[in-house]
């Protein structure tokens, strides 16, 4: 059976995941500066018969593989860029990067991904069709990674793409999934209010842009209470309010930087129009100039009913080791870049619980790690995947 097959080259290279995710972990990079992981990551498929790319879209590695025979293409990616994030693990391959830290589990997506392309290289001629191994960088930062990937013809010739999240707070042993709008959209906006400064004592002469922003802070938690349907889910977050300054000082200028997120593209649309009105007319009652600059970045991550329900039905009927359930997460808050590959492409990302032995800090924490074990079971889930893809699961 080449599941079976699969499964036992995977578990013999498991401590060849356990050595690369923690060399990467050593050796983190931020995004847009992962010069020397994607080195390393190509590094790996030298002398392998694959064709390899290399700087696809920035330090994105590409690798194809290839088999010569009919049938349809698959892409599988994994991130790898790091956080600004200065580690407070006290383990021996703990960052030596100071100030940047593997704090989203990035490393363990590139370890699982590399053994898996190397066993699917190794069993290529029984496959059939091609698999695209898309090495991204530059998930953390907007724009991102996978939109430049996409821009740089990532795609091109591919069906559906696969890809996947180690999760520190899931349990350990079990697979979670969910059908349609599954990751939040995000949007990042600043509004810069402009009064006149003065003396404290004369505040007759002067237009306190405190005040104004102060209210403005209030006035926009009401797109979420009172303009958008309770149906409809959102946040708008106001994450900065640059107002320091003297006591007896008026500030003549005050920014305020927010933060969006949204499940719709309704949705989205909407709280922008909000913002922008809101701002408008509480500089027109305070008689403060306003400049609003509102980017949107990452898109709602869609997971295709049908495909989904394809992975569920895969990792149903395939026996991996320590996996005892494949549940539906219901939607997960933070946004993800792989979003632009579903707006390209029907995919599905779904997510490995990670959670480790002792405390299980969230993403994006000083002390953040994961259960290793849990990479092998992402690779096993997502070669078995891909085997039932092309109708080996046999």
């Amino acid at each position: 059976m080449l599941v079976k097959e699969l499964f036992e080259k995977l578990d013999q290279k498991y401590e060849k995941m356990v050595e690369i995710r923690r060399h990467l972990h050593m050796y983190p990079e931020l995004s847009f500066e992962e010069k020397e992981t994607s080195k390393y990551i190509a590094g790996f498929y030298k002398n392998k018969w694959v064709e390899v790319k290399t700087n696809v879209g920035g330090y994105g590695v590409v690798v194809t593989i290839d088999t010569k025979k009919p049938g349809k293409t698959i892409a599988l990616r994994a991130d790898f860029d790091a956080l600004p994030i200065e580690e407070e693990n006290t383990f021996e391959y703990r960052s030596k990067n100071p100030g940047v830290m593997h704090s989203c589990a990035h490393d363990g997506h590139t370890a699982y991904l590399m053994v898996l392309a190397q066993t699917l290289i190794e069993m290529k001629d029984k496959l059939v069709g091609k698999i695209v191994i898309i090495h991204q960088p530059a998930e953390e930062t907007p724009p991102g990674g996978s939109i430049q990937m996409i821009k740089d013809g990532v795609l091109e010739g591919v069906d559906n793409v696969f890809g996947l999240h180690l999760m520190s707070q899931m349990d350990f042993g079990k697979i979670f999934y969910h059908k349609g709008e599954t990751q939040q959209a995000r949007a990042k906006f600043d509004i810069k209010i402009q009064g006149v400064g003065g003396h404290g004592s004369s505040p007759h002469e002067a237009n306190d842009a405190i005040v104004c922003a102060s209210y403005m802070v209030t006035a926009l938690q009401t797109i979420i209470s009172r303009r958008l349907n309770p149906f409809m889910s959102g946040v708008v977050t106001i994450g900065s309010f640059t107002g320091e300054g003297s006591f007896n000082i008026i500030k003549d200028s005050v920014t305020l930087t927010g933060d969006v997120r949204t499940m719709s593209e309704k949705a989205k649309v909407m709280i922008e129009e909000e913002v922008n009105r809101i701002a408008k007319g509480i500089g027109e009652a305070f008689n403060c100039g306003i400049e609003v600059d509102y980017k949107n970045d990452y898109p709602v991550l869609y997971n295709d009913p049908e495909l989904t329900q394809f992975v569920v039905d895969t990792l149903e009927k395939v026996k991996i080791d320590n996996v005892i359930a494949v549940e539906d997460s219901g939607p997960m808050a933070p946004s993800e870049d792989f979003s632009y590959y579903t707006k390209e492409r029907p995919c599905v990302f779904y997510y490995i619980g990670a959670k480790p032995q002792g405390e299980a800090y969230p993403h994006h924490h000083p002390k953040f790690d994961f259960d290793e074990r849990a990479m092998l079971i992402a690779g096993k889930s997502l070669g078995a995947v891909v085997l039932s893809y092309f109708n080996l699961l046999k």
